[in-house]
């Protein structure tokens, strides 16, 4: 039998979406995953409708409302998890928040991985603390873009003086 390792996969269940930056957000995927002190099987993220994640939450749940994301968490020593995440509610809570698609996007998703590493959000306390971890991930990942800048203009600028 085949187990892959430190697999996150993207898949859209019902919609056309398609995530940018799939790389990069793997990369931070696991560099939470292992900051957090777990290890990764692999998570699946899928992309789908408010009707399709009722349904879901219906049938799964027994609740009978829109929410932004359902983590199904099949974990054993390593993290294994189906995220399902509803882009028409990301879409309508970034507007909501005056925040961008994209960080709304990924707000969510880190949030299901926190889950997966044992952050509730039931109480106001627990509430508190997993979204101190979201905008504390949030903010690495801004980072990563930042740090791969600075990487690429040392690059070009010791091949431009090479090249004198």
């Amino acid at each position: 039998e085949l187990i892959l390792a430190d697999t996150i996969s993207f898949y859209s269940q019902g919609i056309s979406f398609s995530l940018k930056n799939k790389s990069k957000i793997t990369k931070w995927t696991l560099s939470v995953v292992k900051q957090e002190k777990h290890k990764c099987d692999n998570i699946n993220f899928i992309f789908c409708s408010d009707k399709y994640l009722v349904k879901l939450n219906k049938k799964y749940l027994r609740q009978n409302t829109l929410t932004d994301i359902i983590t199904f968490d099949y974990s054993g020593v390593s993290i294994q998890s189906d995220i399902f995440i509803s882009i028409d509610r990301v879409k309508e809570n970034a507007k909501k928040f005056s925040v961008s698609f994209e960080n709304e996007l990924h707000r969510v998703m880190i949030h299901g991985v926190l889950h997966l590493c044992g952050y509730n959000d039931k109480s106001v306390s627990d509430t508190k603390r997993i979204r101190a971890k979201e905008d504390f991930y949030l903010s690495q990942f801004l980072k990563m873009d930042f740090f791969l800048s600075v990487f690429c203009v040392k690059f070009l600028f010791l091949n431009f003086l090479k090249s004198l």
